[in-house]
């Protein structure tokens, strides 16, 4: 298994595919990475050569925020609004929906499941 910013990477994969599995590389940046480091587009991750893997793991280290340190950033992002009191900080803080979205009948993800209210009938 091939390892990059701590965690391990499915060396059947494709290179593209593989480094979406590391927290804050999608598709795009994975992309522009292989082009930056020479790596073709259809390798897979255990045809790679030892040489190409450091070349990666050293461009990931110095450009990208990535794992521990972006998943610190949200938090401390997060832990600001709900400091500060601001809307999107109280709807953090109540477990509300931030970005404007109807609550009336959906955003049972954020909400949690429905719970029945006692002595309500139609």
């Amino acid at each position: 298994m091939a390892r990059i910013a701590g965690v391990n990477i499915p060396t059947q994969k494709r290179v593209v595919i593989a480094l979406t599995y590391v927290h804050g590389i999608g598709r795009t940046t994975a992309q522009k990475l292989c082009t930056q480091v020479g790596i073709p587009i259809r390798r897979r991750v255990r045809d790679m050569s030892e040489d190409e893997l450091l070349r990666l793991r050293g461009m990931i280290d110095s450009d990208l925020v990535v794992e521990g340190d972006l998943r610190r950033l949200t938090s401390i992002s997060i832990k600001r609004l709900m400091d500060l009191g601001c809307y999107r900080g109280l709807r953090h803080r109540k477990g509300l929906p931030v970005r404007g979205q109807r609550t009336h009948t959906n955003a049972r993800t954020r909400k949690g499941p429905a719970r029945a209210i006692a002595g309500k009938k139609k």
